[in-house]
């Protein structure tokens, strides 16, 4: 049985006590402790089998496109009882399909009216809070060095995520058939494949430290990504939502944890519950090693590579922003350990774009700023995709 075994180090210690876990606290009146610590360490070492199920009878039995286009036509048009579909993919629409009594669609709606509000400022919070700060848990990025996600370079993989989170965050987007729906099988059968990669070809996985690859905890800490720490970080920019906002975002996210095969008992229905189970799983995390660096860093740096800025000084000014964004959303002790570089006048931006926020949310309705969210959120996707479509953008 794993045991809290970074409870007493610094990193743990710092985050919790003055850093951002502290905030968090304060934000969702968690009460956290250890004493529910063994009903979910088991968790570390549970994968998803269903998942692995069909990789193994789709696509390590034909060539990846090939699988990846049988894949898609069962998701869109479903099959009938006379089509020859092996057991596992029945297994896993069966368990897809079957729309759980809990799920409340006017919550849905909500969840996904205050990710296109906030406009821009989502997509801030995704890349300068989420996406970095999970740079700092050591474990949960091994999966992303062994798979060389490096390798393919920062641009491709904010892509990636981008096109994911944008499809799963639209009306109606999660309904069986639709995108977000498609999104959320596709990435859960990815997930599947590079574990089962992993599992073959890379010998030395520390399956006792690190887990088994993309194992269900870990998998739980990314989506409270979503939803916890992505709904602080729209609070510090100076976003409000409302109660009903603020249970949709977390509705949503449980719901889209389902269809990826993550344990219903390990998707939180709020932000106390969200906090309190971060807490157990930050203490089995150690801080920022050298890959989270490189990690940290690439990201970075995609600013000056993407060439959806036309020119050199626009992209310098916009790594800038994120960097100065990083700062102000991160502790202090997190960006050191990624080593983020420290630039001038770094609270300028973030402050002011309070102020807007402030400002922009008194004066345009509600139902302007989703529909204009919509609008710039879907472009900055559009101009993602046109760069990366071919492949070898890298």
């Amino acid at each position: 049985m794993i045991q809290p075994r970074f409870k007493d180090s610094p990193h743990f210690r710092h985050f919790w006590e003055s850093g951002n876990g502290k905030q968090l606290i304060e934000f969702s009146g968690a009460e956290v402790s250890f004493k529910n610590f063994e009903k979910y360490a088991p968790f570390f070492y549970h994968v998803d089998e269903i998942g692995d199920e069909v990789v193994k009878d789709v696509y390590f039995t034909k060539k990846f496109h090939e699988a990846s286009k049988e894949i898609e036509h069962y998701i869109r048009n479903g099959f009938s009882e006379k089509d020859n579909v092996p057991e596992s993919v029945k297994k896993l629409f069966a368990q897809t399909q079957n729309i759980p009594k809990w799920l409340d669609y006017n919550l849905l709606k909500s969840g996904a009216e205050l990710c296109m509000r906030s406009n821009l400022d989502s997509l801030i919070s995704l890349r300068d809070y989420c996406l970095i700060g999970g740079y700092d848990y050591a474990y949960l990025n091994k999966p992303l060095i062994v798979t060389e996600a490096l390798k393919k370079g920062a641009v491709k993989r904010l892509s990636e995520t981008l096109d994911f989170w944008v499809n799963a965050t639209r009306y109606n987007a999660l309904e069986i058939h639709a995108k977000g729906y498609e999104f959320a099988i596709k990435t859960r059968l990815i997930h599947s494949y590079a574990r089962l990669s992993i599992k073959k070809h890379y010998k030395d996985w520390d399956t006792e430290n690190w887990g088994e690859p993309i194992n269900s905890w870990d998998m739980m800490a990314t989506y409270i990504g979503f939803s916890l720490v992505f709904l602080h970080s729209l609070k510090k920019l100076g976003n409000s939502f409302s109660i009903e906002e603020e249970q949709g975002i977390f509705h949503l996210w449980k719901y889209v944890g389902y269809l990826l095969g993550i344990p219903e008992q390990l998707l939180p229905d709020d932000k106390k519950q969200a906090t309190e189970y971060f807490y157990l799983w930050t203490s089995i995390q150690p801080p920022s090693d050298k890959d989270s660096v490189l990690l940290a860093h690439s990201l970075l740096d995609e600013s000056l590579e993407n060439p959806i800025l036309k020119y050199k000084f626009q992209r310098t000014n916009l790594r800038y922003l994120h960097i100065c964004c990083t700062w102000f959303l991160l502790d202090d002790e997190v960006c050191k350990r990624l080593q983020i570089p420290e630039v001038s006048n770094r609270m300028l931006f973030p402050k002011s774009k309070i102020l807007f926020n402030k400002i922009y949310d008194s004066l345009v309705s509600r139902n302007t700023r989703i529909k204009r969210g919509n609008k710039d959120q879907m472009k900055v996707l559009k101009d993602y995709l046109n760069i990366t479509k071919n492949s070898n953008f890298h």
